[in-house]
């Protein structure tokens, strides 16, 4: 009897230690999981005010909120007036306790670009002058606004490109109907018409925006970014256009007193599988006409992919030429070429390839994925072409000249179609790789199906039909080339053509 109550007090104890007391204060976050927005103001500062704390960065606002929806963490930190569009849609969140700090926000330019940054503080002196400016303050952030106003057509002159993050969040910047809307892209449209621009936008991680500016992939920066002394460091910003204040939020449940009205949800009808399947289509795929972003997404995976694979496939010819040749200064340059593509991670080079070699070029993103993937690509079938030429036993290579091919002839008609026949199957695994690697091109503002799926997300907040739904179509592009390669490698098998040839 002893040991049994011993070891229920035990268990309770440890239970205990698993169950979480509700949030009465924002003090009982100090030891808690606090979510922040990677490269924010935010990250700094529950890293400085919670330093017992563990906190977990998420790369877009939708992944933040599913993380606290999930149970990933305790609380989060977010923007107020995003926050309060947030709860709107979603009646399980709630704030804790009041504002944490707020900032003023402003546009990004380049240190040495201060003619635009004049030109735009020129016209927002001007807007705040003639009323324009409050009537857009009441139109987004009261009036919870989610249609662009009419608007002249902005001007076909001089291109303005433009980051911003497109998941970032009403009131400031959302893709709705296949299109930018929001208190920032007004402003922007606005101060195109002012100085006669034509705007392009480029999508990018929050967290790349200042590398983009500073390597003059973009003229001017949208994401939303709050002004810093550190910040001014490595860019410049215009007159503040708008004070954003910062808020904690968590889960309802798990908030013991809130200063927040409760709404309560009545319950609707039980959900069927297949209902929920249904529902989570229409808001997934037909609701503003999303599935125009998938189909668009896929399109430019399936380029990339291929147009790499190409590219990769005849510049690894050329290097496991010089990798076999005689020369040592040909084998040494393709040797270093090998190494160093095979020992960067693709992300990063894909990142050095944009913003460094490419850093004073206007090149499109889609150009730069697919020299990118295919220099990566070409470092790997180098040596698998190698691998598939050594492999040919040499006799065949002297009976082949003995019997008066030339060298050339010989590689052509004896051992290149050998060659074929034996790396085909890891050529293909290694095709089927490179297409899922295409994956990270949203780092450089490529919209493929990843950064479609995740500019959904953003506006459903739907973490499983998005991320499910892209999988497939993943999966069915590399079936696809897979099927291709299956048939092209039936064609280079000699058995199958004796076949033919006897049949015949």
């Amino acid at each position: 009897m002893k040991y049994r109550l011993i070891f229920i007090v035990a268990v309770c104890l440890l239970c205990s230690g698993f169950v979480s007391k509700p949030l009465t204060s924002l003090d009982d976050l100090r030891d808690k999981r606090i979510g922040v927005l990677l490269g924010s103001v935010h990250d700094r500062y529950a890293s400085s005010t919670y330093p017992h704390a563990s906190i977990l960065q998420y790369k877009s606002p939708s992944d933040l909120v599913l993380g606290v929806k999930s149970g990933k963490v305790d609380a989060a930190i977010y923007s107020y007036d995003e926050l309060m569009e947030l709860l709107r849609l979603h009646d399980d969140l709630a704030i804790i306790g009041d504002a944490l700090f707020s900032t003023p926000i402003g546009m990004g330019f380049h240190r040495d670009n201060n003619e635009l940054r004049h030109e735009f503080n020129s016209f927002l002196k001007q807007l705040r002058s003639n009323g324009q400016y409050d009537s857009m303050i009441r139109y987004w952030m009261t009036g919870h606004a989610v249609k662009m106003p009419k608007l002249q057509q902005s001007a076909d002159g001089k291109s303005l490109v433009v980051g911003i993050v497109s998941d970032n969040g009403l009131p400031f910047n959302v893709v709705i109907d296949n299109r930018m809307v929001g208190f920032n892209i007004e402003l922007l449209e606005r101060f195109a018409l002012y100085s006669g621009r034509k705007i392009i936008y480029r999508d990018l991680e929050f967290s790349n925006q200042i590398a983009a500016l500073q390597s003059k992939k973009i003229d001017m920066c949208a994401a939303v970014m709050s002004i810093t002394e550190e910040r001014k460091k490595k860019i410049a910003f215009s007159d503040p256009y708008y004070e954003q204040a910062a808020n904690m939020f968590a889960l309802k449940k798990n908030i013991a007193v809130s200063n927040v009205v409760s709404k309560t949800r009545q319950k609707g009808k039980s959900v069927s599988f297949f209902e929920s399947v249904a529902n989570s289509f229409q808001s997934n795929i037909v609701q503003e006409n999303r599935y125009l972003l998938i189909l668009e997404g896929f399109k430019t995976t399936v380029v990339i992919s291929v147009l790499s694979t190409l590219f990769g496939t005849f510049l690894g010819a050329i290097v496991c030429f010089m990798r076999m040749s005689s020369n040592a200064i040909l084998r040494m340059l393709a040797q270093t070429y090998i190494s160093i593509l095979r020992g960067t991670p693709v992300l990063v080079f894909l990142m050095l390839i944009f913003y460094v070699v490419f850093a004073s070029v206007n090149i499109d993103p889609v150009f730069v994925s697919v020299i990118a993937f295919g220099m990566n690509f070409a470092a790997y079938v180098s040596e698998i072409f190698r691998s598939g030429i050594e492999s040919i036993d040499k006799g065949q290579t002297e009976a082949g000249i003995a019997m008066g091919f030339t060298k050339v002839n010989t590689f052509l008609f004896i051992v290149l179609p050998q060659t074929v026949q034996r790396i085909l199957p890891v050529y293909k695994g290694e095709f089927i790789s490179l297409v899922k690697m295409t994956s990270i091109v949203g780092y450089i503002a490529v919209q493929d199906l990843t950064k479609a799926s995740d500019i959904i997300r953003s506006r459903t907040f739907d973490a499983f039909f998005p991320l499910i739904m892209v999988a497939v179509l993943y999966f069915l592009i590399s079936w696809f080339l897979m099927l291709g390669m299956e048939y092209a490698e039936r064609l280079a098998n000699p058995k199958l053509k004796r076949k033919k040839i006897i049949n015949a």
